[in-house]
């Protein structure tokens, strides 16, 4: 590595969910973005025993004082010309947007090279887990910040305001939602009995397809915002970061699955992020702003 390289801003601000049991929100991104040699400052927006999905528990949400005072902090921190990226994901209320901002704000004033990742998480195909005004908040304050943004197809639709059945229609909503770069999971695929995440940004349209697995863990949305956001960081053109993120955790996914857990086991299959294996199907669709297949 040269001079320049090992000097490059490399940690990762990551603002999400922390649970006590289990990989979802923090515990999944931390633990992929330290794995992949990614220093992390790690910010909880709210404090779970578990995820909500295995059943109602205590819920301890900052203060938004505090929280905003926090991120302040971090704002001024005299180490944040170490900071190469934000990945922000489950908001515990929605003030905590407008802090959030804040903080991508003082992070590109420092940085401008730095990137800032929105994972809108809000809902899935059984409709919207938080509050609408969190949901507005997300689409409203955080999307239009967003260098990347990594909602599933739900997330999309809801912020759409329009449903999604197909490619096209995911295609055309998620070239209107604003962040350059577009990575919508859950997205429908070609082949049968797949599912797929879908890659847009200003000049292709890429679709890598997988097998869908019953009743998958959760968690997956989160791994996927911050394993792209690693190869992105570490230079890997965008087919090849899509590719690599999306066999990544499809492995994990699978062999969880095979060993019938209810979380992502991601520290039996840490070399799974580095090294994947699985075979995923990649597509180049044609790109509706540039009329031609890529």
């Amino acid at each position: 590595m040269n001079t320049s390289q090992a000097e490059a801003p490399r940690a990762v601000i990551v603002v999400s969910s922390h649970v006590a049991r289990g990989s979802v929100g923090n515990r999944a991104a931390v633990f992929a973005l330290e794995t992949l040699g990614f220093p992390v400052w790690a910010v909880p927006t709210v404090i779970l025993p578990w995820h909500p999905g295995h059943g109602r528990a205590t819920r301890i949400v900052p203060p938004a004082e505090q929280f905003a005072a926090l991120m302040a902090d971090l704002a001024r921190a005299p180490w944040l010309g170490e900071v190469g990226a934000v990945l922000s994901g489950y908001l515990g209320e929605a003030s905590q947007a407008d802090a959030i901002a804040d903080l991508v704000g003082a992070v590109k004033a420092r940085n401008p090279g730095a990137l800032y990742v929105c994972d809108p998480v809000m809902g899935d195909s059984g409709g919207l887990y938080v509050p609408e005004a969190t949901a507005k908040a997300l689409r409203d304050r955080l999307m239009p910040l967003a260098d990347i943004a990594t909602p599933n197809r739900y997330e999309l639709a809801w912020m759409a305001g329009a449903d999604l059945p197909d490619l096209k229609s995911t295609t055309a909503a998620a070239l209107d939602a604003g962040p350059a770069t577009m990575l919508v999971t859950s997205a429908p695929a070609m082949m049968s009995g797949s599912t797929g995440n879908l890659l847009l940004d200003s000049s292709q349209v890429l679709l890598a397809e997988h097998r869908l697995i019953d009743r998958p863990p959760n968690g997956l949305g989160d791994l996927t915002g911050a394993v792209f956001l690693a190869r992105t960081l570490s230079g890997q053109p965008p087919a090849k970061a899509l590719q690599s993120t999306t066999a990544a955790v499809y492995e994990i996914l699978a062999r969880t699955a095979k060993r019938g857990g209810d979380e992502l086991q991601l520290e039996t299959d840490a070399q799974s992020l580095s090294q994947p294996m699985a075979m995923v199907q990649m597509r180049h669709l044609t790109h509706p702003g540039r009329g031609r297949t890529a």
